[in-house]
């Protein structure tokens, strides 16, 4: 089946099956990342089931290599062989880079200077072709897009395309036999290609599950557009959670999917961030600023959902050293 990027919802797909194709194409280099129960914690009440996926043990060290492998590995001979372009804060040009060298392709990565040095070294390693563009993401974006159009290559968008929220989806198909009866579940939000992918995935596996969405004050434009009720340009300030940075792209089908599988949203600050690190560093879990957003929301929220199940999705471990002097 032939999807265009950004048109999933318009043409009426169906979602859950395209999300267990996509469990069946990407297993070959992703893997199935375990959950880990959490208990023992004054911060969790001990009623609550609570667990954590460790998608941080991903190869790529973070969920993005789900959409991105699945997006790459379903390419067409003449599309791979044109190689691919994208444009990324870290993680998701990490993880095209890493399925497009184990397919054989080309991949070029369009980043903006907030992207920091270890994340393009670590692009680099597998084979990633960087280029520096812009003082913010949507900059890098609108660069890669002309430059993929310009060369008849593919552009890969860290969430605007089917393909990789189907592969993002394949969490919560994992999800639903690691743990029963998942009573809510909380979701840091950039793009919202994690979370759409999930929340549309458990809305037929598991409709009981409440989707919560997290995002830093800092950076919320997501959050501010399905308010808003359309997407909008919203101001944003440097956050830890640097992965979910970023605005959201006009027509994104992130922005519809999220409307129908977000029951709630929760904003949490930059000192709620740090502290949800400290306390995540300090048992051993080395975790990104995005991870911390969903812990953090959760800590707000733990009153609300004592005596049920519930999971925080630990997205991504590629912590910058920006981010570790900060633990200190």
């Amino acid at each position: 089946m032939a999807v265009e990027q950004g048109t999933g919802e318009q043409q009426g797909l169906d979602w859950f099956e395209m999300i267990c194709a996509a469990r069946k194409r990407i297993y070959g280099l992703v893997s199935e990342t375990p959950v880990e129960v959490v208990n023992n914690e004054t911060r969790i009440p001990e009623s609550t089931q609570a667990f954590l996926k460790l998608e941080h043990l991903q190869k790529t060290g973070s969920f993005k290599l789900r959409g991105a492998a699945n997006k790459v590995l379903s390419l067409s001979s003449a599309e791979a062989t044109a190689g691919v372009v994208t444009s990324s804060t870290g993680n998701h040009g990490l993880a095209v880079a890493a399925a497009a060298k184990y397919r054989g392709i080309d991949a070029e990565v369009y980043v903006s200077e907030q992207v920091p040095t270890a994340k393009l070294r670590w692009i680099e390693g597998y084979g990633g072709r960087i280029r520096r563009i812009g003082q913010n993401p949507l900059d890098a974006e609108v660069a890669a897009r002309e430059a993929a159009a310009g060369s008849g290559r593919i552009y890969i968008s860290p969430y605007n395309d089917a393909y990789v929220v189907a592969g993002q989806g394949t969490i919560a198909s994992e999800l639903c036999h690691q743990v029963q009866e998942i009573d809510a579940i909380f979701v840091a939000v950039g793009g919202g290609g994690l979370i759409s992918g999930i929340g549309t995935y458990l809305r037929t596996a598991s409709p009981r599950t409440q989707v919560i969405g997290c995002w830093p004050e800092n950076s919320r434009v997501l959050c501010e557009s399905l308010k808003a009720g359309r997407v909008i340009k919203f101001p944003e300030s440097p956050t830890l959670s640097e992965s979910t940075a970023g605005g959201v792209e006009q027509g994104s089908i992130t922005f519809e999917l999220c409307r129908k599988v977000v029951h709630s949203s929760v904003l949490v600050s930059e000192n709620e961030i740090l502290d949800a690190l400290r306390w995540a560093h300090k048992r051993g879990w080395i975790v990104e600023g995005s991870v911390a957003v969903a812990m953090a929301a959760y800590f707000k929220q733990a009153p609300l959902w004592a005596g049920k199940t519930i999971v925080i999705v630990c997205c991504g471990g590629n912590v910058s050293p920006e981010v570790l002097r900060q633990l200190q």
